[in-house]
This record gives C-alpha cells, structure tokens and sequence, in this order.
C-alpha cells in the first residue's frame, strides 16, 4: 500500500490521518514517512544485490536527524557536501568511514574536522583543491584519500539550475584534463587516490543518460585503475522521481529495473566497489508539506488560493518551477473543480506552489497536502519575511513524532543577541 493514501476519504501517512497530525501539530508541517523511506533504500540495495556497491545517501536533499538516522540503521553511507552535513551524520549514528565528501568550495577547516573523523574520500572538483587537501593532511601529518570528479559531458535533460555534467557547469572535471589531474594528484605525497567519480546532474528520468556517462567513462576509469590502483568507481546520484499524480503511481519516473538495465553490467565489468548517491530518490516522494488555507481571493482574470506556507518554507515551484501535487485532507467525491492559483503569504510574486491548476474548491480553514516534498524542502527553507521554520514529523505505522519543533518569533531573534 502506498504510504500516502485515502481510507475513508481522509488522506493519512501509513496508518495515522494527517488530519489528525495538522490539528496536533499545526500548519505548515512537514509529514515524513519511515517505510517509505525505507522502502525505497531496500529496493536500490536489491537492485544491486550482484555488485559490491555502498549507497551514499546525499544528506542535501533532507538532514533531519531522524532521517539521517533511519538510513544509518539501514547501513547508508553518506554523501556529504559540507562539515556540517558531515557533523549531522555522525550525530545521527552515521560512520564516516562510509562518506564521500563533495562540493566545489571546501574549506580548510572542514577538510581538516573530515580527515580528523576518517572520511571515506574527498570527491575533489579542481586542481587546487587538490592543493589545498593535500596542505591540509601534510599538517595532520596523514594522508587523504581523494576521488576526483569526472564531468563527462553528457547532457541530461533536466532543469538547467541542476544539471551538472556538462563541462559549461561549475562541476567537476573535463574528461579531456583528466590523466593530467590524476597524475597531478599521484604526485602530491598526502594524496592517496582512491577512486572516481562523476556526476551528471539531479531529477533525471531518462537511464540512457546514466548509461551513456558510463559507457564514455569507462576507458579512462579502467587506465586509471591499471596505473593508480583504484579502489571504487561512484556513478552520483539524479535518479528523477514522479511529481505527478503520485496518490495513484508509486513507482518513481524513473524506475530502479530501467537505470539498473542501463548501468548494471557495464559497472560489473569494472571490477570496482560500486557507490551511488540517492537523495531524492530515497525520501522525495516520502514527504508532504500540509498548509492550510487562508483566503480566496479573485480578481477579473485570476482565482487565488492563500495558504500559510510560503516559498520560504518550500521554494522548488519558485526556484525549479518545480510541479507539486496539491490535494485536500478531506476527499469529497461532489466537489467542483476550478482553476486556480495556489500562493503563500511571502511579499514575492514568485511565491506560489501552483499557477493556473485544476482544482477541487477549496474553502479557507481547509487544509491540502503538498505531495513529494520530502526532498529539497525544509532543507531549503529560510526565515524569508521572518517567518519561523516549520514543525517535522516522522511517522512509522501508528506511531508520529515530532522530529524538529515549529520555531517561534524568539528563534528568530535568539543568535542576535541582546542588543536593544
């Protein structure tokens, strides 16, 4: 059964109405479900059953610490882009022997707290950061182990803000420059080389995409193995998943057999340790975030929902112009259907969660799920309008808990000290 799903027309999260969560908790909320979460990562890990792989969960996409947690139990690894990220892992039970540590601009301080935990590998994007990593182990006196990312230049199509393989990004690596950088790193002597990496960018839903990095990878992984020893080849993350009608489709856009038929063989062919980086395919389509309606509001063109969560609280449609399922908590089979647009209260035109949509009518005090929003939500939430950071929850069968508390107006004043 799906983990969000109607039973007597009241939308619930496994086996607990969110209704009952939205009075308990208020609104805005985000709604989090463990077995989905956990169903999802037991899927990937079956998939690949045939290789020696590690999934690095990409703690970008959703950092609460429960969540963090739950995935830590199920033997993740993480895939990390900063020390603080890397400092929530290891809070949370994970092991830093099982992270990968990317980003384009890491600093001194934190190359220096991950080398201190015993990083797995530092996926490094330039050839001054191998520079600096290899500065840093010297006074450490240790060495680092170091991944570089290879950027193929293989074009996905997704939105242009996460796309990353292409060599006109900010990421990674050419392919043309690649011997040169290894041998580089090969000769700074607190490097040691570990693997490589790549890439190529995020909501992917086409495999052949995944394959074809593999396939023009392939030559240079198998020289560098025979010339640097390499241990593990990580082919990233980006794995789409499905933002619509994701009440009726479980599956995600693009499903685990058609990336495993591109790229299962051809890893095996290898013969390297196999990581991958999910993020919004392990929790994307586990989260909802609950709103409740304020006004309508209607002008001689529009029709206005106002809802109490705002682009600050999720800002994909706003940033991605990122498609969000929107459905009410109460299903009535004689409502009738309008077209709408679904907006916060954050001073910003571009504060909206749907424009133009076909919805049933909804009244305020009413209060709609925001479907797939367990991946690149709270995670991007800020205090925009000096709105507080709303409440999470984490439920598993029958039983809910609050995994981060509703900020109140003190939070937002708290680290400014008192100076009036």
């Amino acid at each position: 059964m799906h983990s969000f799903h109607y039973s007597n027309n009241i939308l619930h999260v496994e086996e607990i109405s969110l209704k009952q969560i939205a009075c308990e908790v208020g609104t805005p909320a985000y709604v989090y479900s463990a077995s989905a979460i956990k169903n999802s990562f037991q899927k990937f890990q079956k998939a690949f059953v045939s290789l020696d792989h590690l999934i690095c969960y990409a703690t970008k996409a959703n950092s609460n610490l429960a969540i963090l947690r739950l995935l830590a139990q199920e033997g993740a690894g993480f895939d990390i882009v900063s020390g603080g990220e890397l400092f929530k892992v290891l809070r949370a039970g994970g092991r830093a022997d099982q992270c990968t540590f990317a980003g384009v601009g890491k600093l001194p301080h934190e190359i220096e707290y991950a080398l201190e935990q015993g990083i797995y590998c530092f996926n490094v994007e330039s050839e001054e950061e191998l520079d600096v990593i290899n500065e840093v182990a010297r006074g450490l006196h240790c060495v680092a182990p170091i991944a570089l990312r290879i950027n193929p230049n293989v074009d996905a199509p997704t939105h242009r803000y996460i796309a990353t393989g292409k060599n006109k990004n900010k990421f990674g690596i050419g392919l043309d420059r690649a011997e040169s950088v290894y041998a580089q790193a090969a000769a700074l002597p607190h490097l040691k080389i570990r693997g490589l990496q790549t890439h190529i960018g995020s909501q992917i839903l086409t495999a052949g995409s995944f394959g074809e990095a593999v396939k023009k990878l392939t030559p240079l992984i198998l020289k560098i193995k025979k010339e640097y020893g390499l241990e593990f080849f990580s082919l990233g993350g980006g794995i789409g998943i499905n933002y619509q009608n994701v009440l009726e489709n479980e599956e995600s856009g693009l499903t685990l057999e058609k990336y495993a038929t591109q790229v299962l063989q051809p890893l095996k062919a290898l013969g390297l340790r196999i990581l991958f980086e999910p993020g919004r395919f392990l929790v994307g389509n586990a989260g909802v975030l609950l709103t409740t309606a304020l006004y309508r509001k209607e002008t001689p063109t529009k029709k206005f929902l106002i809802v109490d969560a705002g682009m600050n609280d999720l800002i994909r449609p706003a940033l991605y112009q990122g498609h969000h399922e929107i459905v009410p908590l109460q299903r009535q089979e004689n409502r009738a259907f309008e077209k709408i647009d679904v907006v916060g209260p954050v001073c910003e035109s571009g504060d909206f969660f749907a424009e133009d949509r076909l919805l049933p009518h909804l009244e305020p005090g009413e209060t709609v799920a925001i479907m797939s929003a367990g991946a690149y939500g709270f995670t991007m939430a800020s205090h925009y309008n000096s709105r507080p950071l709303p409440a999470e929850v984490l439920v598993e069968g029958k039983m809910m808990r609050v995994v981060r508390r509703r900020e109140t107006w003190e939070d937002l004043v708290r680290e400014e000290g008192n100076n009036f």
